[in-house]
């Protein structure tokens, strides 16, 4: 405890000089006047342990204590404890005054063979009579060989008074900056420590030496950067250790001795008032702390400056270690004034808040509407756990809200913990619900409860939630908006979507005008998919009503999804995005999933986005909603769909295929969603070779569709996948039927990409010149279409074909227009991709998994790169195609499976899997001498003798030779 006395010599030199007048018989008094922990008692211990080494003088002590204040003569009997006569009660003022002479002659015959130092330790918590004597002795002692030391806190609120004649006041200072700063650097704190010790002690003694203990005790590199920040840890928790190891205990200790014992009342509210407005700003804070100290119970004149207290209490340990110390009732009255001050000057809802949630919880009206009005601010700004946790604190006033009340902010709060449990946000909506007192509330509150049943996976749930409540009102307007959002949510259920719609049917003749633009547009989702309608008559139905009909709030964003998914199946992509846009909350907030119509929007705008060749934007905007439904309790197969084949046209196969088996297909049900996820493996499945696993999952697709009478190519062309897939494994007859069935649809619908599309799969399941003529008209019709994904693929399949039919210019010229189309589409600069979507870079991109998820170099890399080269499925796609047909190379292949021609690979391939030369010239429309013909020619190349040969020597590598340039 050395250190202590470090800036404290003139202290001991007032004493030793004290000491020597004692010695020559003129007496005086000296007291050590100083706040808690600026080292009274080790001053007073180090004055005793000198004047103990010197055999002249005799030393007599006392150490008063709080406990024995109430004992009169307690401090005498320390000092003369086998003395005789001293009282146990109040006495006389007569009787007292002599006792007071008699003890100051015994002092004076004491003192008589040597000087005496009388040491007196925290005189302020003294006994009255004791104190009297003390004054009594004060005023004498100049007459005796007597030295009083006493010690004294200067915060307390009864000062003992003494002469000024016969002695002095020494006051003990705060230890300067560089004495805080040479102790530390003795100690071997690293630099970055010294101004933690500064700022957290405030250069008391006491805190000095706990705070130098605990960090002299720790060992590996500073990391300081939290404790430096005065918003930083949590008020209530223990202070901890820079490095994150166990907490600054002494430190602790100290500053809780402090405030539960050593402090009066006033400092300790003093101290608690500054740490309960430490992170208010300065104006507001000053204005609360004055506020707040009118509240202490016995403001005097020598109260302590708050300066000097706000100083200590601004740095995150002090405040930490004083809220912990701090008595719960004392510090509860202190918040809830602080943020009742708040409230009434007009500060912002969140500030006011962050007070509240310093209580046990709120105990007036005004709270809980604070904390609800904090939580839509939280949840605009997108922070939803902070959101979550204000509305949890607002529901658990006393008194109880009312019963509305509560039932809302319940309902609120199960919509935002549903993202995130599932199970834990429909727990909550059930609740909610219950709680609404009148049948009218609970029928509207109802379609959350059924969307979030629905998002799980339970939609017979959801739709009997939504016929109890459709029964439990007379309201009519209320009971056709119940039965259209109860159709909406059957479109997770086959049956139940079928017999809704005949429902909806029923409804159009008596659907309120606010009503009857959702009934008109799941009526016109479903003869769409039924193949009974053309993108023409389907945008006649839609557009006026967009344009000119009321719809009820409560139906406002269903509507508004039914016709974004319509316009996105008609092309019109950039009108559906829009009117996502409209209805999607602004980034940063999130969606509310308990919202079937956002579920909706989210859909067709990632759709929209993935369909317009946006992918990094599907990625940006989907990623995180994407990954906060897997694991949580919600299904969302088709966002997760989307999302990986984004992926997968970016390049990143491994991160696709990780996205499709996440969701769990064993609990698949007849939801439109699960054949999305099933197009999107099959699609995954067909560009890498797996033709049998893309043909299952093709008609897996397809089979789910059916059930639920969708049979347009609009979504989920499976016919024309399927189609593709068995005309590679040499199915030509059923490859056809479904190609044609597929365009007939395709051409109902009328739109360039669903019949472009259909065309493309017919050419390659009839092949030859009929197969060319099918790609010349998907080309034309792709040309300046919103299909740039289709187009690529058409021109690629066209190059090919024009090649084979000896039109090797012509081929080579669409193959470089594929080329040139997929790298535009694929560059992150591309002048059509609008903004940076790079994932990791878009706003609302917040993943967190602790991995690098950008496409390329960004911020943090070392200032701007160049964009690295476009790659993806595409790309590879058309330089493999330009490669095979020996455009813009410098080599050519002579040997292995590059040096095949586009018709010989497609003969081999079918070899390989077994057909025999005449089942082969029937799948591919060729004579028996041309297959043979293919056959002796790929033998050559792939240097193989017989058949079943042909798939090792596919396996192989190439062996190129030079050829001329040009």
């Amino acid at each position: 405890m050395t250190h202590v006395l470090v800036e404290r010599d003139d202290v001991l030199r007032a004493a030793a000089a004290a000491l020597a007048r004692a010695r020559s018989g003129r007496g005086s008094w000296l007291m050590l006047a100083a706040p808690p922990g600026r080292g009274r008692t080790a001053m007073l211990d180090a004055v005793i342990r000198r004047a103990s080494a010197d055999d002249g003088i005799r030393v007599l002590s006392a150490r008063c204590a709080p406990e024995e204040t109430a004992f009169p003569f307690a401090l005498v009997r320390q000092v003369f404890p086998t003395a005789d006569g001293i009282p146990f009660g109040d006495l006389a003022a007569e009787q007292e005054q002599q006792v007071f002479h008699q003890l100051l002659d015994l002092l004076s015959r004491t003192a008589e063979a040597n000087p005496v130092l009388l040491a007196v330790d925290d005189l302020h918590c003294a006994d009255p009579v004791s104190r009297r004597w003390t004054g009594y002795l004060a005023r004498r002692i100049a007459r005796l060989p007597v030295l009083l030391l006493a010690t004294e806190c200067r915060e307390h609120t009864d000062v003992t008074w003494l002469p000024r004649t016969t002695g002095a006041c020494h006051p003990l200072p705060p230890l300067g900056p560089d004495a805080v700063t040479q102790l530390a650097r003795d100690r071997g704190l690293a630099p970055e420590r010294h101004a933690m010790c500064r700022d957290a002690t405030g250069g008391n003694p006491a805190l000095v030496q706990a705070l130098l203990a605990d960090l002299a005790d720790s060992t590996g590199p500073a990391a300081l950067a939290s404790l430096s920040d005065p918003t930083g840890p949590a008020a209530g928790r223990p202070p901890h250790h820079p490095e994150g190891g166990a907490p600054l205990t002494r430190y602790r200790d100290a500053l809780a001795r402090w405030i539960r014992h050593r402090a009066d009342d006033e400092t300790r509210h003093m101290g608690l008032a500054l740490a309960a407005t430490a992170q208010c700003s300065p104006a507001t804070g000053s204005a609360l702390l004055q506020e707040a100290l009118a509240l202490c119970p016995a403001r005097h004149a020598g109260a302590p400056s708050a300066p000097r207290l706000a100083r200590l209490f601004s740095h995150p340990l002090a405040l930490e270690a004083v809220l912990e110390a701090a008595d719960p009732a004392e510090l509860a009255a202190l918040h809830t004034h602080a943020a009742r001050l708040l409230h009434d000057r007009g500060a912002p809802a969140p500030t006011v808040a962050d007070r509240l949630l310093h209580l046990d919880r709120p105990c007036e009206a005004w709270m809980a509407r604070c904390l609800e009005d904090a939580a839509d601010e939280a949840v605009r700004a997108g922070r939803i756990g902070e959101a979550v946790g204000l509305l949890r604190h607002a529901l658990r006033a006393q008194p109880p809200l009312a019963r509305h009340r509560h039932a809302d902010l319940t309902l609120r709060l199960g919509s935002l913990e549903f993202p995130h449990s599932a199970q834990a946000g429909i727990r909550r909506l059930r609740e909610g619900l219950d709680l609404h007192p009148e049948g009218h509330e609970r029928a509207a509150a109802a379609p959350a409860l059924g969307a979030a049943l629905a998002a799980s996976g339970r939609t017979d749930s959801a739709l009997s939630v939504l016929h109890r409540a459709s029964s439990s009102t007379d309201d009519d307007e209320l009971v056709h908006i119940l039965r259209t959002v109860t159709a909406l949510i059957s479109s997770h259920d086959a049956a139940a979507w079928r017999d809704a719609v005949a429902g909806l049917r029923a409804l159009v003749p008596t659907a309120p005008a606010t009503v009857e633009p959702l009934v008109c547009g799941l009526i016109t989702e479903y003869e769409t998919g039924a193949g009974l309608l053309s993108a023409a008559e389907v945008l006649a139905r839609i557009r006026p009503r967009l344009a000119a009909a009321p719809v009820h709030p409560l139906l406002r964003t269903a509507w508004m999804g039914s016709a974004a998914t319509l316009l996105q199946w008609a092309d019109q992509l950039e009108d559906a995005r829009a009117l996502a846009e409209q209805g999607l909350p602004a980034p940063p907030a999130s969606p509310d999933l308990t919202d079937v119509g956002l579920q909706c929007l989210l859909s067709a705008r990632a759709e929209a986005a993935l369909w317009a060749g946006d992918f990094r934007r599907v990625i940006a905007e989907n990623t995180l909603l994407a990954h906060t439904c897997t694991g949580r309790g919600i299904r969302a197969p088709h966002l997760v769909s989307m999302v990986a084949l984004a992926r997968y046209e970016l390049g990143q196969h491994e991160q696709a295929w990780q996205l499709l088996s996440a969701p769990d297909t064993t609990t698949a049900d007849s939801s439109w969603e699960w054949n999305e996820l099933r197009y999107a493996r099959a699609l995954l499945h067909s560009v890498e070779g797996r033709w049998q696993a893309a043909l299952d999952d093709y008609l897996a697709c397809g089979t789910g569709q059916s059930a639920r009478d969708f049979v347009s190519p609009v979504a989920t062309p499976w016919r024309s996948g399927a189609a593709l897939v068995l005309a590679r494994l040499g199915r030509a007859g059923r490859a056809r039927e479904l190609a044609e069935e597929e365009l007939h649809h395709a051409r109902r619908w009328g739109t360039p990409r669903t019949v472009g599309r259909a065309l493309r799969a017919h050419a390659a399941a009839v092949g030859g010149r009929r197969g060319l003529d099918s790609l010349v008209e998907a080309a034309a019709l792709l040309e300046g279409a919103p299909a740039p994904v289709e187009r690529i693929e058409t021109l690629i399949d066209l190059g090919r074909a024009r090649i084979e039919a000896g039109l090797g210019r012509r081929g080579r010229d669409d193959l470089r227009a594929a080329e040139a189309e997929a790298v535009r589409l694929l560059s992150p600069t591309g002048a059509d991709d609008g903004p940076d979507h790079r994932l990791g870079q878009a706003p609302d991109d917040r993943l967190g998994h602790g991995q690098d998820n950008r496409l390329g170099p960004g911020p943090g890399d070392g200032g701007p790169e160049p964009a690295a080269p476009p790659t993806g499925r595409l790309v590879r796609a058309t330089r493999a195609a330009l490669r095979a047909a020996n455009a813009r190379t410098t080599t050519r292949a002579r040997t292995g499976p590059s040096a095949l021609t586009g018709a010989e690979r497609r003969v081999v391939d079918l070899a390989a899997l077994g057909h025999t030369n005449t089942q082969i010239g029937e799948a591919l429309h060729l004579t028996r001498r041309t297959v043979e013909s293919h056959l002796t020619s790929a033998y050559r190349k792939l240097k193989v003798t017989r058949r079943t040969q042909l798939a090792v020597g596919l396996a192989g590598t190439d062996t190129a030779g030079g050829v001329p340039p040009g």
